[in-house]
C-alpha cells in the first residue's frame, strides 16, 4: 500500500472497461420457449441488438449494423413486440416496422417509408392486426401528430383509433378483444403530471364505438394500464401521493395493496414496466421505497406484498407469461442482469457484466439531510475506496456531487461503474435525489413545480454542507457534474452560490428561453410547470439562466455535447462557452459529432470520461 493522491489512485476500471462492460440489457419478453431482449451495445457504435434464447442457445436476431430502435418522443423505447408466430420491430435506420414471420422465415416492412415514428406495440389476436402508437412527421417535424393505429397484416391497411390528444401509449386490447384500454395526455402536462385511463368498446371489425376516462386528470398520474388473465384491467394511480395498483371493477377503482412506495416510475419512454401477472391471483412487482428498489408479489384477493428478499437495489421491466416472472435487476456489488422469477424461485439468465474485485467498489450511502429552506433532501454518498491505496489522515478527499437527469427521475443505489470510476481514483462521490426525484412519493416530486433552478439549487448546496460539517470532504475540492436536466443544476450551481469549485455540464442547458423555444414536442411544455408558462413568465426564465448571468460564474467548467443532439442543441453549450471565454473563466468544450442527447458509442465514452477526468485534475492542481 502507497500513499497517492487524490484522483491519481491507480483503478482498474477505466473508462475502457466501462464500454467494454457496458452492454445495456432492456425490455425482457417470453414466449413459448424463447426469451427476447434488447442490448445497447457501445463496442458496436451504440447499437440495439434484439437477443434471442432458446433451448440453451442465445443468437441476435439481426446482424450488425443493424439497430432496433425508435426515435417516439426522442426517447423512444418498446420498439418490439414478439409473438408466437412472429416479431414485429422498428428498424433505426429508417423507423418503419418490419414483420418477421417464424413459420417462411420472410421479413417485410408493414409500415410506408416517410416521416413516421413507431412505438408500444400490441397484437390484436381477434383481428390479426398490430396496434401501435404513431408519431406523424410529415406535416411538421417539430410537432408530430400522435395517434393510435392498427396495421391490418394481411392488407397493410393503417386505421386510426384514436386521435386528437397531445399524446398516447399504453394501448392494450382485452383477453377478448372487445376493450382496448390506453392512456392519453396533453399539453402542459408530463405522463407524471397528469394522464388519463381510457376505456374503449370496440365492435367486431375493431373500431372504437364508445369509450369513457375511467381514471386520471390533470393532477393524477396514470403509469402501465394492463389486462389480468381474467379480463379486468388494472393501472398504477398516484391519488394516495403513492403509485399504487388498482383493479378497474367496471364501475370504480379499488388499490389491490395500498402502501407508502411507488410502483411506476416516470414514463421518460414507452413500454416501461413494474409488475405484470404470475397467475389470477398473484402480480410480481417492482417498488421503490426511500431510493431502494425491491421485488415482492401480491396476493390480489388477501391484499398481502410478500417481499422476495435479495439484495437487489434497482429493478424495471417486469414482463410475466405462463407464471413466470422476467425483470432486470442490479444490485450494489452486480450490474444488471436478466432474471426469471418462477415457483418462489429466482435464476440469473444472464451473467453480470462487472467482474470488478469488491476492493475496488464503494458502498451507497443512503443520507437524508436537512436543507438550507428548512426542508429534507435525500441522497446516496460514496467514500473514496481502493484497498490498494493507504489515505493519508491528513487530508480529505475531494467531492463530486452528481446531478441526475430529468429533472423528474432519480438516481438508484445499484452498482454504477461510472460513479466507481471516480470513487476508485480518490473522489468522493454525492448522488442527489434533490427535491423533485421520484421514489418518494408525488408531493417530494411535486416540489420542483415552479422552483427548478431554486430548490435543486439548494439540496446540491445543502448536500455539501452536511458533508463538510461532517468531516467527510475537502471543501476546496468540490466540483458538480451532471446531464441534460442535471447539467442545467450544475450550471446554475456553479452561477448562483459559491460552493463549488469547478463543474461539468453533459449536453446541460444554459438558457430556458432558448430551451423553451426550442426543444422537442414531448418536453415543449414542460417548463411550464418547473420554472412558469412562456412566455407569459419570460421574466421567471432570464432570472434563472446561467447564461445571463455569467458575471457570476467564477469557476472553470468543461462542456461535453453530441453536435446531434435534438433535445438540447449544441446552440446552448457553445452559447455559455463563448460567454465564459469572454469572461477569461477557464473552459472546455467537448463535441461528439456524431451523437445525440447521451453518449453511446465507445470511443465517445471513453473520451468524455478522460477528459473530464483530466479537466478535474488540472482545476484541482492536481495534474
Amino acid at each position: 500500500m502507497t500513499h497517492i493522491p487524490y484522483g491519481h489512485w491507480p483503478s482498474p476500471i477505466t473508462a475502457e472497461l466501462l464500454t467494454t462492460q457496458g452492454v445495456r440489457i432492456s425490455e425482457p419478453q417470453a414466449v413459448g420457449d424463447c426469451i427476447y431482449w434488447l442490448e445497447a451495445r457501445p463496442q458496436e457504435k451504440g447499437r440495439s441488438a434484439l437477443v434471442c434464447e432458446s433451448a440453451g442457445t442465445r443468437k441476435d436476431l439481426l446482424p450488425a449494423p443493424h439497430s432496433i430502435r425508435t426515435r417516439a418522443q426522442e426517447y423512444g423505447g418498446a420498439p418490439y413486440l414478439a409473438t408466437a408466430q412472429a416479431i414485429f420491430y422498428v428498424l433505426d435506420s429508417d423507423q418503419r416496422i418490419y414483420h418477421h414471420d417464424f413459420t417462411n422465415a420472410e421479413t417485410r416492412s408493414i409500415t410506408p417509408d416517410g416521416a413516421y415514428r413507431y412505438a408500444d406495440f400490441c397484437y390484436d389476436h381477434a383481428r390479426a392486426r398490430l396496434i401501435v402508437v404513431r408519431e406523424d412527421c410529415t406535416q411538421d417535424t417539430h410537432n408530430p401528430v400522435s395517434a393510435i393505429v392498427a396495421l391490418e397484416l394481411n392488407s397493410n391497411k393503417i386505421s386510426v383509433l384514436a386521435q386528437g390528444a397531445d399524446f398516447y401509449s399504453n394501448p392494450r386490447v382485452s383477453p377478448d378483444g372487445k376493450q382496448l384500454g390506453f392512456l392519453r395526455w396533453n399539453h402542459p402536462n408530463m405522463p407524471w403530471d397528469g394522464t388519463e385511463c381510457v376505456l374503449a368498446q370496440l365492435n367486431e371489425p375493431g373500431d372504437i364505438i364508445g369509450s369513457a376516462v375511467i381514471a386520471g386528470d390533470e393532477q393524477e398520474s396514470i403509469f402501465q394500464p394492463q389486462w389480468s388473465p381474467e379480463g379486468e384491467l388494472f393501472f398504477v394511480s398516484d391519488r394516495s401521493n403513492w403509485w399504487n395498483i388498482y383493479r378497474w371493477d367496471g364501475v370504480k377503482a379499488h388499490a389491490v395493496c395500498p402502501m407508502d412506495a411507488e410502483v411506476a416510475t416516470p414514463q421518460w419512454v414507452f413500454g416501461m414496466s413494474c409488475y405484470g401477472f404470475l397467475s389470477i391471483d398473484e402480480i410480481l412487482c417492482c417498488f421503490s421505497q426511500q431510493g431502494f428498489w425491491q421485488l415482492g408479489v401480491i396476493n390480489i384477493p388477501n391484499k398481502k406484498l410478500t417481499i422476495i428478499e435479495r439484495d437487489f437495489r434497482d429493478i424495471s421491466s417486469i414482463h410475466c407469461r405462463n407464471g413466470a416472472g422476467y425483470f432486470i435487476a442490479a444490485s450494489a456489488g452486480q450490474s444488471a442482469q436478466l432474471w426469471r422469477y418462477t415457483n418462489a424461485e429466482l435464476r440469473a439468465l444472464t451473467k453480470s457484466a462487472s467482474t470488478i474485485d469488491k476492493d475496488y467498489i464503494a458502498a451507497p450511502h443512503a443520507i437524508a439531510f436537512a436543507t438550507s429552506d428548512g426542508e429534507s433532501a435525500h441522497g446516496f454518498f460514496y467514500a473514496p475506496t481502493n484497498l490498494q491505496v493507504k489515505k493519508t489522515s491528513e487530508k480529505l478527499p475531494p467531492l463530486l456531487v452528481m446531478c441526475h437527469g430529468g429533472p423528474t427521475g432519480a438516481t438508484e443505489s445499484s452498482l454504477n461503474l461510472k460513479i466507481q470510476f471516480w470513487t476508485s481514483r480518490g473522489f468522493a462521490v454525492l448522488d442527489v435525489n434533490y427535491r423533485g426525484s421520484t421514489g418518494y412519493g408525488r408531493q417530494y416530486r411535486d416540489r420542483l413545480k415552479n422552483n427548478w433552478g431554486i430548490t435543486d439549487v439548494i439540496d446540491v448546496c445543502s448536500g455539501v454542507d452536511y458533508l463538510i460539517a461532517q468531516g467527510l470532504v475537502d471543501r476546496d475540492k468540490i466540483a458538480i457534474r451532471g446531464s441534460s436536466a442535471g447539467g442545467y443544476t450544475v450550471l446554475a450551481a456553479l452561477t448562483f452560490s459559491d460552493v463549488f469549485k469547478a463543474g461539468a455540464s453533459l449536453y446541460g442547458i444554459g438558457d430556458l428561453e432558448a430551451l423553451a423555444r426550442d426543444t422537442h414536442k414531448f418536453e415543449a411544455h414542460y417548463l411550464d410547470s418547473l420554472v412558469g408558462e412562456y412566455p407569459t413568465q419570460q421574466k421567471i426564465y432570464h432570472q434563472r439562466s446561467p447564461l445571463h448571468h455569467i458575471h457570476q460564474l467564477n469557476c472553470p467548467v468543461i462542456f461535453l455535447q453530441g453536435l446531434q443532439d435534438k433535445v438540447v442543441p449544441p446552440t446552448q453549450a457553445e452559447a455559455m462557452v463563448a460567454a465564459l471565454k469572454k469572461k477569461g473563466i477557464m473552459t472546455k468544450y467537448v463535441t461528439f459529432e456524431e451523437e445525440g442527447h447521451g453518449f453511446r458509442q465507445a470511443q465517445n465514452i471513453q473520451r468524455a470520461l478522460n477528459e473530464e477526468l483530466a479537466f478535474y485534475l488540472t482545476v484541482f492542481g492536481e495534474n
